[in-house]
């Protein structure tokens, strides 16, 4: 499929997913246990599966990273205990699942999907139609998840917004196989800095690098006070629409790297010294999703 069939497919999977949610009454669990009371608008605060082969995607990013899996699809409302999981690393919850082929039957559709928090979700829709996006999925009640909306921004990546309930995970260090960074890419490198920063009210910044291998020597980032939420670079990979991107924790891109072929995904970047630092890999799971592996410190592996 190309790049524009990929976001069609998954526009359609998404509206399919909620408009189930709206009709079956779907009760999500929030996205942290921990909740520090507050929304931090811009932060990447969950993020979902989709996969068209649950039982490989959870056997491989359990061997990998020491994920635990709990299958919750009925407990939420959905029709098949599979639909819908949670993933846990070391007891903390940190993202979920999605088997489209449980939902909708969809096998021709894989992604990893970012939930950015906001702290109006109709006002935030509204900000993304005004900036020449669209609106995927109105907001759509979750229940103790909170409300969430589907949108696409200006130049064609897909996300979800999330006005939480009880507040946002607080920040923390990650741990060794936890999320640990997202990141646009994208076509339109300023002009997306500019859609964010009028969505989440979050500060511009630049970091210049030593080289233009992968940001045009200045990679963008987006602020809340001195803390960084996102990045923004220009798109490094031929053929690849606008996407949303996620990296996992690691002590070796390359040692992860070497396992990912056995346990049945591919890896599409080799380990290579990244020029903002550190060590990055990409790689995919077995439903074809990507995801990034990234050490940190950016100057040191531990």
């Amino acid at each position: 499929m190309s790049a524009t069939q990929v976001r069609i497919v998954f526009a359609t999977f998404f509206m399919a997913l909620l408009a189930n949610c709206a009709s079956l009454n779907i009760d999500l669990p929030a996205v942290t246990e921990s909740p520090g009371g507050e929304r931090l608008p811009g932060k990447i605060i969950w993020h979902d599966l989709l996969t068209n082969d649950l039982a490989a995607s959870q056997a491989f990013y359990g061997e990998l990273f020491g994920w635990e899996f709990d299958n919750i699809g009925v407990a939420a409302g959905l029709k098949s205990d599979s639909a819908y999981s949670l993933i846990r690393h070391n007891g903390m919850l940190i993202g979920g699942m999605i088997d489209t082929l449980a939902v909708n039957g969809r096998v021709d559709i894989s992604q990893w999907v970012v939930s950015m928090s906001v702290s109006d979700i109709d006002a935030a829709v509204a900000a993304v139609t005004a900036a020449g996006g669209d609106v995927i999925t109105p907001p759509t009640d979750l229940q103790r998840r909170g409300k969430i909306a589907v949108v696409r921004d200006a130049e064609g990546a897909l996300l979800a917004l999330l006005q939480t309930v009880s507040g946002d995970p607080v920040d923390r260090r990650p741990e060794f196989g936890d999320f640990l960074w997202n990141e646009l890419w994208t076509t339109n490198a300023d002009g997306a800095t500019t859609f964010y920063e009028n969505l989440t009210g979050l500060n511009r910044a630049t970091w210049d690098v030593d080289d233009d291998q992968e940001s045009g020597a200045t990679y963008r980032l987006l602020k809340a006070g001195e803390t960084p939420r996102v990045g923004i670079m220009p798109n490094p990979l031929e053929d690849l629409g606008p996407v949303w991107v996620s990296y996992l924790r690691v002590k070796s891109p390359a040692s992860v790297a070497a396992r990912v072929a056995d346990l049945g995904g591919r890896v599409i970047v080799e380990a290579r010294p990244r020029p903002l630092g550190g060590e990055v890999a990409f790689i995919a799971g077995p439903s074809g999703a990507g995801i990034a592996l990234q050490t940190w410190p950016l100057d040191r592996a531990n």
